[in-house]
């Protein structure tokens, strides 16, 4: 079994963790795991996007993420579980990659969907964490 397992979810697509917490709770084991679950806010990138929205506007959609992810926390992990939320801004691949590394867990559990040929060319975000992780990952097909 792994100690500390990370658990990337989209708080706006339940395909993204319907069966991938359920994987990551099982890989934690009985041995009281701790699982980390992120979501990632994409940064806009280039300033003349950013330009076109209010002073502020990235502390206040950060706080509200976290707060729709510490709801969906206490809505769908179990109480026993020892359980960390984060709230991360930028690219959702390298921010995945990123707090695996600093968090140091052992396994990212994450969902994909069934690939399509358009996935096969542009590589989506599960396939680039599967590539660069150093950790072990497991990706749960979705429907």
């Amino acid at each position: 079994m792994f100690k500390t397992i990370l658990l990337p979810i989209d708080l706006s697509a339940d395909h993204s963790w319907k069966k991938a917490l359920p994987a990551a709770l099982r890989l934690a084991g009985p041995e009281n795991g701790v699982l980390h679950v992120v979501t990632v806010v994409p940064d806009f990138g280039m300033s003349v996007v950013g330009s076109f929205f209010e002073k502020g506007y990235e502390d206040k959609a950060l706080a509200h993420v976290g707060d729709e992810l510490k709801d969906w926390v206490k809505k769908h992990v179990p109480e026993d579980v020892e359980v960390h939320p984060h709230v991360l801004l930028g690219r959702v691949y390298d921010e995945i990659i990123s707090a695996a590394n600093r968090l140091g867990v052992d396994a990212i559990v994450l969902a994909s969907h069934r690939p399509e040929l358009s996935d096969y060319l542009i590589g989506p975000n599960a396939a680039r964490v599967v590539r660069h992780a150093p950790q072990s990952v497991f990706v749960v097909r979705g429907d």
